[in-house]
Formats: C-alpha cells, sequence, structure tokens
C-alpha cells in the first residue's frame, strides 16, 4: 500500500468499505470528493448491461443533486482514465445514496434512528447473520434493532456491535419516504442560506410565499 493510500484509508470513517478492485478505486477517489466537499457513499462495479461503475456519493448536508452527479462525473472520469485500473469497457454512474440507502458510517444509523433496515453481519450475532427491524438506537459501538419479523424463541430487540457489520440499507417505507423529503428540504434550505449569508446579501425577498 502506497503512502496516499495509506492516509486515504485511515481517512476513511465508513464502518463497511470496499475490497479488492472496488477498494484501489475508492482510494484513488476519495481525496478528490473530499476536495469537492463531497463524501463517499459506496464504490461498486456489477455486470448489469456490461460493466456498469457505481460511484454513490453525496455532499457534507447528505444532499446530492442531479447537477452535483454530472459535476462529479466529470471531475472523476479523468482521474479513473489516467490510472486505468479497470481493463476493460465500463459505464461510469455517478449516484445519490437514494432514499433506501446504504446506512455507512455510524452518523447514518443515528440520523435514521427509528427506521426500519436490512442488517447483514460477517460472524453470527445472537445465532443469526440477517437482521431486519427499526434502529432503536445507536450508539457508539453499536446499534439495537427492534427485530419486525421475529421468529419464534427470539428476542425482540438485538444489539448489534459495529465492527460486525457487512451491509447495512435502509427499508422504503412511506415513513422513510416523509422523512427523508422532510430532511432533503431543511438541507437544501440551510445551504441556500448559507449562501446568501457567504454572498453578504438581504435574502429577505428570497422567502417563499405561505399558503
Amino acid at each position: 500500500m502506497t503512502h496516499e493510500e495509506s492516509a486515504a484509508t485511515r481517512d476513511d470513517d465508513r464502518l463497511i468499505r470496499e475490497s479488492g478492485l472496488e477498494a484501489r478505486i475508492a482510494v484513488l477517489i476519495w481525496p478528490l470528493l473530499r476536495s469537492m466537499g463531497f463524501r463517499l457513499v459506496r464504490v461498486r462495479l456489477s455486470g448489469q448491461n456490461g460493466l456498469t461503475l457505481q460511484i454513490m456519493a453525496e455532499r457534507e448536508d447528505g444532499t446530492m443533486t442531479v447537477a452535483d452527479c454530472e459535476e462529479l462525473s466529470r471531475a472523476v472520469s479523468p482521474a479513473l482514465d489516467v490510472e486505468d485500473l479497470i481493463d476493460k469497457a465500463y459505464h461510469l454512474e455517478v449516484s445519490s445514496p437514494g432514499i433506501d440507502r446504504p446506512l455507512v458510517r455510524v452518523d447514518d444509523f443515528a440520523a435514521w434512528q427509528g427506521h426500519l433496515a436490512k442488517i447483514e453481519t460477517v460472524v453470527m450475532v445472537a445465532e443469526r447473520k440477517r437482521f431486519r427491524g427499526r434502529i432503536a438506537e445507536a450508539g457508539a459501538d453499536g446499534i439495537v434493532l427492534e427485530r419486525d419479523q421475529a421468529s419464534y424463541g427470539d428476542e425482540p430487540s438485538v444489539a448489534i456491535p459495529y465492527d460486525t457489520i457487512a451491509d447495512a440499507r435502509l427499508i422504503l417505507t412511506d415513513e422513510l419516504i416523509r422523512d427523508a423529503l422532510a430532511k432533503d428540504k431543511q438541507a437544501r434550505q440551510a445551504a441556500k442560506k448559507l449562501r446568501g449569508d457567504e454572498a453578504g446579501g438581504d435574502n429577505d425577498n428570497d422567502n417563499e410565499p405561505q399558503t
């Protein structure tokens, strides 16, 4: 591992990271994303529609617009071409995490506490490796998941340490859609206000009309 790769790995605050070629791609693009104000969520190579390289990212405030995806794609593509890590033709896809997003950081679990999620672990936890339930708590070392489909004899809740989690994703529900849209609106309004403050302008006239 080079010094640059080691530094990028140390700075990667994700609980769930890539391996193999996907990890090398993540290490390559990590500094570029960070310099542009984005956080890496996931890198994935898949064989759908030929070979597709999916880079999932978001801004620090959790937003990710179509324009952001296009900006990031234009920046990442030349870096990938120069390093030539993928030895065959592929399609680059830059996307937001989506509403039923992967949970890859401790603050992801905290931000979506109270919502349903699917969790897979690398080792047996409470005699299972797959869980589905509501995120009841998100602490410093792990989460407490309240099972919504507990089998006979299962405890209604289970403590899952972060270092055992192999994959985690929110489950799409009406409640999640409502909360995700509200969070996105709040983040966009905060970003707009910040831009206005930085410009030194008077934004009193920019308020949306009340209905």
